[in-house]
């Protein structure tokens, strides 16, 4: 039975995960992991691509995410007499606004538009829709979370975490991500017994619930290691890898926690690296399988906030180094990095970027910087080599691009926009 469930499963992740050229169907894409596999050109024009929409959005740090003709993200909107999180759905080639949905209750805190200041906690959601077939999923700052149902926007299920599962919330609310996989859609926050969750993506009936473990603001990680697919956590306690079929426990490593861990964790040929800032640091753990038990090793360790501390953008992998905006509270002037994975080594460094993020497509990098600068960098851990360069928004970018059929999608505080990059060499 157990056999047949595998097999089912992993037929089922494999038709969600086979994401077609105009799909960028979660955060981070469709493996969850930043990276594309469509070509972009090496350079671009002098004046940029051609923006094929400009819309204002207001308020938040969501990213987007994009299936057919369809394109998602969350937003501050006034609802109901109070300042309200709404999922939207925008015309893919238009930008123009098809619905909106109330899906939880948001905060501003205050904070300029500008990526050079401090954003005093955050303006708006954080988290970043996650669509599947006719349906998209949110979870909420407030811990709600919400299937949608993607055509007209209309509630199919929802759960309230905190109130049916004696959920936890943490300083600055959720900014987690729901992590769709096979049948399933997780989420972290719940109480004794029931921390991390995964539910019927159908029906919303809970398929299983585990732990007791305090939820941070990273979004779990779906990953096969030594050919064992799994949900790896990135909990207060360390990292935390579960059987996505059952929740059983694969294997655990610890890591500390100070204020908020909200990178999630990155993974490459068995490595995974974690990484937060408040002094934290970094450090990469290898992944080892005897005797069909799963353990770790601590390869490296850098504490502090210098080398490899990120307060919240994690990085892409490619060919044994990561490449992202790792630094810590460096508003305005925090550098694009490259990192040898297996040593911890600060390969090179350029400043200008702060804590914006990055795609991977081949060997180029798509990184937006905080000011709204779009840069094509060369992946390669030789130097830093920039190859093209546009800005593309106003407001503050902490958002993740998205990249579907050609076309770039990035938003700010303040904006959103679809650029079309064409493809190429």
């Amino acid at each position: 039975m157990n056999q047949l469930f595998s097999s089912l499963l992993t037929l089922s992740l494999l038709t969600t995960l086979s994401a077609s050229a105009d799909s960028w169907p979660q955060y981070r894409g469709p493996r969850g992991d930043g990276i594309s596999s469509e070509s972009i050109p090496s350079t671009l024009p002098t004046e940029g691509p051609k923006c094929v929409w400009k819309v204002p959005i207001n308020g938040g740090f969501s990213s987007f995410a994009i299936s057919g003709d369809k394109v998602f993200t969350l937003m501050s909107r006034e609802a109901d007499g109070e300042n309200s999180e709404s999922c939207i759905a925008l015309d893919a080639k238009t930008g123009k606004e098809l619905w909106a949905t109330r899906t939880g209750r948001a905060k501003y805190r205050g904070g300029a538009d500008s990526g050079a200041e401090n954003n005093k906690g955050g303006d708006g959601p954080r988290s970043t829709p996650a669509v599947d077939g006719d349906r998209v999923y949110v979870y909420s700052a407030d811990m709600v979370l919400t299937c949608l149902d993607a055509g007209s926007g209309k509630v199919i299920w929802s759960k309230e975490i905190l109130k049916d599962f004696a959920g936890r919330t943490i300083a600055w609310e959720s900014a987690m991500c729901p992590v769709i996989e096979g049948k399933l859609v997780c989420v972290v926050g719940g109480g004794a017994g029931q921390s991390i969750l995964a539910f019927n993506k159908d029906t919303g009936e809970v398929a299983w619930k585990t732990g007791d473990e305090l939820m941070t603001h990273a979004t779990p990680v779906v990953a096969t290691l030594h050919g064992v697919r799994q949900i790896i956590c990135f909990v207060q306690s360390g990292l935390l890898a579960l059987a996505p079929e059952s929740g059983k426990e694969l294997w655990r490593q610890t890591f500390p926690y100070k204020v908020s861990t909200a990178s999630l964790p990155v993974i490459g040929n068995n490595v995974v690296l974690c990484t937060a800032g408040y002094e934290v640091g970094g450090a990469g753990y290898e992944i080892s399988k005897t005797d069909g038990s799963l353990s770790t090793k601590e390869l490296w360790r850098a504490k502090g906030n210098k080398s490899v501390a990120s307060l919240w953008s994690p990085p892409v992998y490619r060919d044994g180094f990561v490449y992202g905006m790792i630094s810590f509270k460096q508003f305005g002037n925090g550098p694009l990095k490259c990192v040898d994975l297996k040593t911890g080594a600060v390969k090179w460094e350029r400043d200008g970027f702060c804590a914006g993020n990055v795609l991977l497509c081949g060997d180029k990098l798509i990184a937006l910087a905080d000011d709204g600068q779009v840069v094509i960098v060369k992946a390669s851990p030789d130097s830093y080599q920039e190859l093209s360069r546009f800005k593309a928004l106003e407001g503050k970018c902490w958002t993740t691009p998205a990249l579907a059929d050609g076309k770039l999608y990035v938003r700010s505080t303040k904006e959103g926009a679809c650029f079309d990059l064409g493809s190429g060499k």
